[in-house]
Formats: structure tokens, C-alpha cells, sequence
């Protein structure tokens, strides 16, 4: 499977979990400090729908400033929310499984990481049975590099990310084990639910 292969199966995927979600669900929190489902769904879908034609000269004018790009972004993706039923947002996403898009500076791959990534800040936070496939996962995990990881902030030092899914370990030290997408999103910051980690330093990185 390709990379748009992959993409078109995760975004139709995500679809049909968002699909199948009640009211309850949409307002609940997401992993994305402040986002509730809505706000997530409306981030993902957005290069798929309408914006207001001062959005991309925001975006222009925070080039290079990632502080303020995440404030547009999250603006963004609020308004989005309050507006557009889900009804939309989900039918946003399957349409577009196969459209090519991808973040400012970023190529396919990242594209493909940034819906597994968020549809886990979804599915996680709303403790929906879900797997990422294998495949996916190791497109992702065999492709991190150092600075990506660094990327996020988060002090990993003297630890050993062990996926018990998959066969794979990022760091050296104390062993953090759980899942490899639960371990993908230690890596972005997130802190996850209750027993979702195993280790000496899983409560540093569980809400």
C-alpha cells in the first residue's frame, strides 16, 4: 500500500468511527488540551472545506512563528466547530479521502501522520476500541526521527518507549510500555488515560 492508499483507509476509517458517534461524544474532550471531538473533526477537515478569506493572510503573516500559527489554527478550528454540524465534518472527511493535502512545509507522509494522530486524540480520549492497522502504525513509528520527537517537547530522557503490539523500542532507560499508537502519543505530548501505560514513569504521562 502507498502512502494516499494509506491516507484514503485511515480518513475513511476515522469516518465511519465519527460517524457513529452520539451528541455526548462530540462534546466530550479530546487529547488536544481544549479540544472537544468538534474542534478536532474540524481541524482535521478543514483543508477539505470553505475558509474565510482572511484565514490564509493570517497564516502568512504567522509563517515561521509557531506560537502564533497554533493560535490561528485553533481559532480556526473553534469557529469551525461552533458552525458546521458533524453531519458535515464527517461527510468533509470521507469525500476527501483521496484528496492530497498536505501541512505548510510538510509532504504526504505528514499528512498521513497528522489524521492518525488526531484520530487517536479522538478515539482515545473517547475510549472507542480502535486500532490503528499495523501497517499504518509502522509507517509512522519507522519513520520518527529525532527531531521530530523533539519537536514536541517532551522530556524523555532515561526512558525506553516498548510498544507491546508491535515490535518496536524508541530511547534507552526505564521501560514505558503500552500500545504503539499510546506510545505515539506520549511522544506528542499527550497524556493519556488511566491504565493505558506501564512503568515507573507512566503517571507522568496519564491525565
Amino acid at each position: 500500500m502507498d502512502i494516499r492508499e494509506l491516507i484514503a483507509a485511515e480518513r475513511r476509517d476515522l469516518a465511519d468511527v465519527l460517524d457513529g458517534l452520539g451528541d455526548g461524544q462530540w462534546d466530550a474532550p479530546s487529547l488536544c488540551a481544549g479540544w472537544r471531538t468538534r474542534e478536532v473533526a474540524a481541524h482535521i477537515t478543514m483543508p477539505f472545506r470553505p475558509v474565510p478569506e482572511d484565514f490564509a493572510a493570517e497564516m502568512q503573516r504567522a509563517a515561521g512563528d509557531v506560537e502564533r500559527i497554533n493560535r490561528v489554527l485553533d481559532e480556526a478550528a473553534r469557529r469551525d466547530a461552533a458552525k458546521v454540524p458533524a453531519a458535515e465534518l464527517v461527510a468533509a472527511l470521507r469525500d476527501n479521502a483521496e484528496t492530497d493535502w498536505a501541512p505548510p512545509g510538510g509532504d504526504l507522509v505528514a499528512a498521513f501522520n497528522h489524521d492518525v494522530i488526531h484520530g487517536l486524540d479522538i478515539t482515545v480520549a473517547l475510549g472507542v476500541d480502535r486500532r490503528v492497522p499495523r501497517d499504518r502504525m509502522r509507517v509512522i513509528l519507522d519513520g520518527l526521527q529525532p527531531h521530530a520527537v523533539a519537536f514536541f517537547g517532551v522530556d524523555l530522557t532515561g526512558i525506553e518507549l516498548r510498544a507491546d503490539d508491535l515490535d518496536w523500542s524508541y530511547g534507552e532507560g526505564e521501560p514505558l510500555t503500552g500500545a504503539a499508537q499510546d506510545l505515539l502519543l506520549v511522544i506528542c505530548g499527550r497524556r493519556l488515560p488511566a491504565g493505558h501505560l506501564r512503568g515507573r514513569d507512566a503517571a507522568r504521562f496519564t491525565a
